[in-house]
């Protein structure tokens, strides 16, 4: 037989460590053989303890190379022209990248047969790899990353006394049957890649910044960090009806922590970029990096149907307590805000997913406001306008003076049904109008209706 190198034959005259590189080569591409006690020029030597050599490279595969490649690798002991050689055939295996333990499944821990001998991986390769192996879902995928902490997500499961051992992580999906860290460990660890930038603004628009902080870590750690920021500028406002004092928090505890919680959970994490919360005067915007989930659109969502694109950390939280096993974040924070005219906006692009949380305490400001009336006199006509016509009626107002003028009159209950919104909103909608000389109230009782001021 005459040996020679070439892109599925690999010589080898002794046992040497480069052959974890040329094992993990063969694996990670089509395969090879891999022929030990023959020189590079096809020269052989022999050897003169084959099954030692066979049992020597056998225990170096299975302690320094990863995943477990043992299944993949055949041996047998060779004789050419009266000479013993160890003759090993590496198949293509089905869990890669396979790649050496200690330097982790990175450019020099991987490696990939490039002609005549074993190249590192690129990062791109290295991807490809992982996302042929275990599929287009991001959470399953292997972590590049194999030296993660958990110190945060412990501390969540210990505060909620459940445990979260080596058993819990593999059914959670943290770690898979061959102990190698998934995607989700990495969302989870001490080493997340993954931010949440939160930005303050001056206002209602981005021309100035009052604060900005970026936050890293596990997503335990964001979460409560970022509610923490939040809650802090989560002002109370107080306000006197007959002789009781009620407090009111510009935004619903409850719907920012849901709002928080959808941005965790239904984030696509395969794209780097940070999520966003923008806090302004009025509300405040949460940005989730990816759209719907595909089939799915935004009126499916409202009508309460939910698909999670992050299943395993959805379960992981529904562990902690921190959601529901099904989808009512959504329905949640509407009910926050059931008694306000202004409720959350869902907005969706192909890539991202926005929720804006109106703050309260200005609806209210503004809704308890009577604007100074105004009187204009001319010799042709005399007529009166306020400072809501100056500065621009709200798209309610608008709707209710659009039907009045074209129908004379409108009642409590045409202005609950025009607008889709409960009686009582309607009623404090058009008690508004009348305090800003917009309409004027007729009528009592049930035979109340209203009509625009001339």
């Amino acid at each position: 037989m005459v040996f020679r190198e070439s892109e599925t034959v690999e010589l080898k005259e002794v046992v040497v460590d480069d052959i974890k590189k040329e094992i993990i080569a063969f694996a990670n591409c089509d395969g090879g053989k891999l022929y030990i006690g023959v020189r590079d020029d096809g020269t052989v030597v022999g050897l003169d303890n084959p099954d030692g050599t066979a049992l020597q490279i056998s225990n170096m595969v299975r302690d320094a190379i990863k995943p477990d490649i043992t299944m993949f690798l055949h041996y047998e002991t060779v004789e050419e022209n009266g000479k013993k050689i160890v003759a090993i055939d590496i198949q293509s295996g089905t869990d890669r990248p396979y790649y050496i333990a200690k330097k982790g499944m990175r450019p020099e821990g991987v490696y990939v047969r490039q002609g005549y001998s074993a190249v590192p991986a690129t990062d791109t390769a290295i991807r490809h790899m992982i996302k042929e192996t275990d599929g287009d879902r991001f959470e399953a995928m292997r972590s590049l990353n194999q030296e993660l902490t958990f110190n945060a997500v412990k501390k969540a499961f210990e505060q909620r006394n459940v445990d979260f051992g080596v058993q819990q992580m593999r059914t959670l999906n943290i770690i898979d049957s061959d102990g190698l860290y998934s995607n989700l460990a990495m969302l989870l660890s001490d080493q997340c890649t993954h931010t949440i930038k939160v930005a303050v603004f001056q206002g209602t628009d981005q021309t100035v910044f009052r604060d900005r902080k970026e936050f890293a870590g596990s997503l335990m750690q964001q979460m409560n960090d970022v509610y923490a920021f939040i809650d802090f500028r989560n002002q109370t406002h107080a306000a006197i009806e007959v002789l009781l004092r009620i407090d009111t928090r510009d935004y619903p505890e409850i719907a920012v922590r849901e709002a928080l919680l959808n941005l965790l959970v239904h984030r696509d994490y395969s794209f780097s970029a940070s999520a966003l919360i923008s806090i302004y005067e009025d509300r405040i915007e949460f940005v989730s990096i990816g759209g719907l989930v595909p089939g799915i659109e935004l009126e499916d969502v409202m009508a309460g149907i939910s698909i999670c694109r992050n299943q395993d950390l959805a379960n992981v939280f529904y562990r902690l307590q921190l959601i529901e096993a099904y989808g009512t974040g959504i329905s949640k924070m509407m009910m926050a805000y059931r008694d306000m005219l202004q409720k959350p906006v869902i907005e969706t692009t192909k890539n991202t997913f926005k929720i804006i949380l109106p703050n309260v305490n200005v609806q209210k400001q503004y809704a308890q406001t009577k604007p100074p009336v105004y009187r204009v006199e001319d010799q042709s006509m005399q007529y009166s306008y306020n400072a809501a016509e100056i500065k621009g009626l709200s798209d309610e107002e608008e709707i209710i003076l659009e039907y009045i003028g074209k129908h004379d009159r409108l009642t409590k209950q045409q202005a609950a049904e025009l607008l889709e919104v409960s009686a009582s909103t309607a009623t404090r909608l058009l008690k508004r109008m009348v305090e800003s000389h917009m309409l004027k109230r007729n009528g009592k009782a049930r035979n109340t209706y209203y009509t625009e001021i001339k």
